[in-house]
Parts: C-alpha cells; structure tokens; sequence
C-alpha cells in the first residue's frame, strides 16, 4: 500500500503490474480490498491501480462532504504521482460516478471506461430523501445501518448462498469512519448528471448491470445507452456483480481491456 497527500489528506493506493493502466474503484462503503480477486488476473497484462476513495479504506476524510469531483481529484493526483497519462477506469457504483467525474474533468487522460453496477444519472427528488433518511439512520444507529445497507445490496436469492461473502463485506464496511459515510452520502446527493458523457465521448464504454439490483433500477438504467455505442452486460443478480458474478465478470472485463 502506497500514499500521497493531496490537500493535506492521505490518500492510499496499490499498483502493481505492467501494461496498459486500469484504475479500479470501489463503492459507497467498500475501500480497494474488495478487488483482491481480480488484480491477479488483470496484472498478467495491464498495470492494475486500486484506489481508496475520501474516507474509506485507508484514505483519510476530506471534509464534511465529499464530491464526485473531489474523489476524481484524488484520483487523478494518484495518476499523476504514477506518471499515467491515459487509464481505463472501472468503477463499481459509487466508484462509477468517481470515475465519470473524472471522465468529465479529465477526459485526455482516460482511455476506457466501465460502470458496474453504475448509473450516470443524477440522484432523483425520491433519491435525495432517501440519502438524506440513510444520514439520519446511520447517525441514530452505526452498525445497524452498515449491517442492512450492505445485505441489501445482494439479490435475495444469494443472500444465502454468499454468507460468507457477506460478513467480509459487512466487516471492511464497518471500517468506514461515521464522517465517510455521511459526507459520501452528501456527495453523492449532490452529484451533477453525466448521461451526455455515454452519448459524446469516443472512447470504448462499458454498462454491467444485475437484473434484481435493488438499488438501481434496471430498465431506467438501461435506457441511458440508448443509441450509444456502450457496450451492455446483464447479470442476473443484484448491485454486487464483482461478488455475485466474479468468474463471468473477470472474463468480460478481460476482453473489454484486450479489445481497447
């Protein structure tokens, strides 16, 4: 594990590997860890970056509220300090609207792009309550919001299947800080609308979804990459393919990296 200060916070990173760059970003209360199976795999060929986002694994807060932008900055100072002018970003929910704010902000240095389990759609009117319930919630009750915030996240049919998995899961999600998840849930609420990006940008993109995500909805998300050249991945389970689906999902990453 590697760090760099960016505006007076630590930001932590691994990288390891050579070849074209991949940069992987974890999700609302996950941290890099939650890659360890696929970095093998990607590094046979690529350079493989795993970063923890503002206030999750071992990166420090920002603030109060942590944007998209501020989280693509970061990122964006690791690349630097690793002297990688173009990446592939893939970035799994929250990490996918990282990586579209840096796609945004940054657009000569990215090369490819993947959202898994993602949307670039703005949060709705109904969205932004429920982020702003979730802040009261995990401010009343910590551990109970970590705890069904991240069984919810799985189909209900892999709820059992995946005990394990799940308490791993819940265990590095309680590692996230109290101030992490309020000002990502902030960050989140706030965030601006990038659909145009899947329409306009001529790099190679990708959309993998799960059929019962119980968090995105599926057909309002799918239509984003109407008329789009967007490549499109349908699992059959919900809002943790890297989890639910991890041997389809490395092969289909595998041949989206090969092809770009």
């Amino acid at each position: 594990m590697n760090n760099i200060q960016f505006k007076n916070t630590s930001i932590a990173y691994t990288d390891t590997g050579k070849g074209t760059a991949i940069v992987l970003l974890h999700g609302f209360l996950e941290n890099q860890k939650m890659w360890d199976n696929y970095v093998a795999p990607f590094t046979k060929k690529n350079r493989v970056i795993t970063i923890d986002l503002l206030g999750h694994g071992d990166t420090e807060c920002l603030g109060y509220v942590h944007t998209m932008e501020d989280n693509a900055d970061a990122v964006h100072a690791v690349l630097a300090e690793l002297r990688i002018r173009k990446a592939i970003l893939v970035g799994h929910s929250m990490g996918g609207y990282v990586a579209l704010a840096f796609a945004e902000l940054y657009p000569e240095n990215i090369k490819g792009l993947v959202l898994l389990n993602s949307t670039a759609k703005a949060d709705s009117d109904e969205r932004k309550t429920n982020r702003d319930r979730a802040i009261k919630a995990v401010k009343q009750s910590y551990i109970g919001f970590v705890s069904l915030a991240v069984a919810n996240l799985f189909s209900e049919n892999n709820r059992e299947r995946l005990v394990e998995e799940i308490e791993n899961t819940k265990k590095e999600a309680l590692k996230t800080p109290l101030q992490a998840i309020v000002a990502s849930l902030e960050g989140m609420k706030i965030r601006a609308d990038r659909e145009v990006l899947l329409h306009l940008t001529p790099y190679q993109k990708m959309l993998v979804l799960g059929k019962k995500d119980p968090i995105l909805d599926y057909e309002e998300t799918k239509a984003q990459i109407t008329n789009t050249e967007v490549e499109f991945v349908t699992f059959p389970d919900g809002h943790m393919s890297y989890i639910e689906n991890q041997e389809e999902l490395t092969k289909i990453l595998l041949q989206f990296f090969k092809k770009i």
